[in-house]
């Protein structure tokens, strides 16, 4: 019994035959384009040579897929990447290309990839998870009772979309002071092209880093010097760490999970990271010296963890 999952990059389509155990034994992988078409074909096309290839047990295909689900886990109410995701019935469209000859679940990317973490990776053992993809956004996925929450509608886990700051700065789904404003690879470039302007003398290794024009500051060479230990670096992470940990003080006002579990390209870094966001989570955890405490953990299911958790999740 084997399932095909796909994963929908901003940038690639990674699709791969998984086992009954979740484990990928064979894949593919072609940039993402902007068309909604041809994002069919090529996972029909995925599917149709997984077949020919002997795979003729897929029981599901199982879709990762940026945007917001709907409840049935078939129609992409809207997605800020694709322009023709907005009520797109993305399962329908899939399967008329196969002849619907297996089921096609959509989910929500950050909920695939929580749910691998989950089943697969840093999550194993616990009951009540969240999990929070810090990348270009901040993504969430929500465990409880070992089932993932998707809400009434399918749009529960958006905690990147958490009003943290009144009046804020402008996020990109149009409100103000979002989560992920200050939780993110956009926010930590953000903290250090400040930092720069403000500290110029302090700011000779960043400024090596990127030529000379604080505009061409990226987040890779944020990281790096901070690895460094370049103080404007590190400033930038601790200020980003600091909102991580307000973000999951505040959700475990809500959830009082046992464990976060935290992923994305900018957790590389490590404890750079994680240390000040686990001081400031219980500095601002409600009632923190009487009550138990989330464990706060990177991810370790890799850049699979959406493949697997997709693979998991059709079957489910």
């Amino acid at each position: 019994m084997t399932t095909l999952a796909v994963d929908i990059g901003g940038t690639k389509i990674a699709a791969a035959v998984c086992d009954e155990n979740d484990s990928i034994i064979q894949r593919w992988r072609v940039p993402t384009p902007m068309d909604a078409n041809a994002i069919n074909q090529h996972i029909a096309e995925a599917y149709h040579e997984a077949v020919a290839a002997g795979h003729t047990d897929i029981q599901a295909i199982g879709i990762s897929a940026a945007g917001n689900v709907s409840a049935d886990r078939k129609t992409l109410t809207f997605s800020a990447n694709i322009p023709a995701w907005i009520d797109y019935n993305l399962s329908e469209h899939v399967g008329a290309l196969i002849d619907h000859a297996v089921p096609v679940i959509v989910e929500n990317d950050a909920n695939c990839a929580g749910w691998g973490e989950y089943v697969h990776g840093a999550g194993q053992g616990s009951r009540n998870m969240v999990a929070l993809t810090v990348g270009t956004g901040l993504g969430g996925a929500i465990v409880i009772n070992g089932q993932l929450y998707r809400g009434s509608f399918g749009m529960a886990a958006e905690l990147g979309h958490l009003p943290m700051v009144p009046d804020g700065d402008t996020c990109g789904c149009g409100l103000r002071g979002c989560a992920e404003r200050y939780t993110s690879g956009s926010a930590l470039e953000h903290f250090a092209k400040s930092a720069v302007r403000r500290r110029p003398q302090d700011a000779k290794r960043l400024l090596e880093l990127c030529g000379g024009d604080v505009n061409k500051l990226e987040g890779p060479m944020v990281s790096q010097a901070a690895q460094e230990g370049d103080a404007l670096g590190l400033y930038a992470f601790g200020k980003i760490g600091e909102w991580l940990g307000r973000t999951m003080a505040a959700v475990s006002a809500v959830l009082d999970p046992d464990l976060f579990v935290i992923g994305g390209g900018v957790v590389a870094v490590g404890d750079i990271l994680l240390e000040p966001a686990r001081y400031n989570y219980q500095r601002f955890l409600e009632g923190s010296a009487y009550r138990g405490h989330a464990e706060i953990v990177p991810a370790t299911a890799g850049q699979d963890a959406g493949l697997i958790g997709a693979a998991n999740l059709a079957l489910r």
